[in-house]
């Protein structure tokens, strides 16, 4: 017996066994939950019959290749789970290598620190660009304004 469509199942992949998001972390497939749908839109009876459609989840707070500063960080941005779902092409095959890019760039990204910003004072020149914009703006708006008695003179 086939399993069901919407069935969730860990798919142990012959390409892929850990996901590579940063140069220090790495995450087993083991720790990836796959499931395959029918994808929707054109496509035919291609479309109806084949569940193409890849949907990879991650468990954040249960993994255990997380540092405890890793995790903080990712719940925090992303929650406890998260999925990356491609339909894109008619392979399923595209389709998991889709779901594993979009998923590694979203973990990437939320692992990312970004220097903190410091403040600065504008240059005279920015405030003399912004001042003149303004009264460029102005001038526009006024010269758009009716005047009282405009259509009696």
């Amino acid at each position: 017996m086939s399993p069901q469509p919407d069935q969730q199942r860990a798919i142990e992949s012959t390409d892929v066994d850990a996901l590579r998001v940063t140069p220090t972390l790495s995450i087993p497939a083991s720790e990836l939950l796959w499931r395959f749908t029918a994808s929707g839109g054109p496509g035919g009876q291609h479309a109806n019959t084949a569940n193409t459609k890849a949907t990879v989840t991650f468990a954040i707070a249960e993994s255990p290749s997380l540092t405890e500063a890793q995790r903080e960080r990712l719940v925090e941005r992303l929650g406890v789970e998260v999925s990356a779902t491609a339909s894109d092409e008619r392979s399923q095959l595209r389709n998991r290598n889709l779901a594993l890019e979009r998923l590694r760039s979203r973990l990437a990204d939320a692992l990312r620190v970004l220097p903190p910003r410091r403040a600065t004072r504008p240059s005279k020149a920015s405030k003399q660009r912004r001042l003149d914009g303004k009264a460029k703006t102005a001038a526009t708006k006024a010269g758009r304004k009716r005047t009282r008695y405009s259509s009696e003179d």
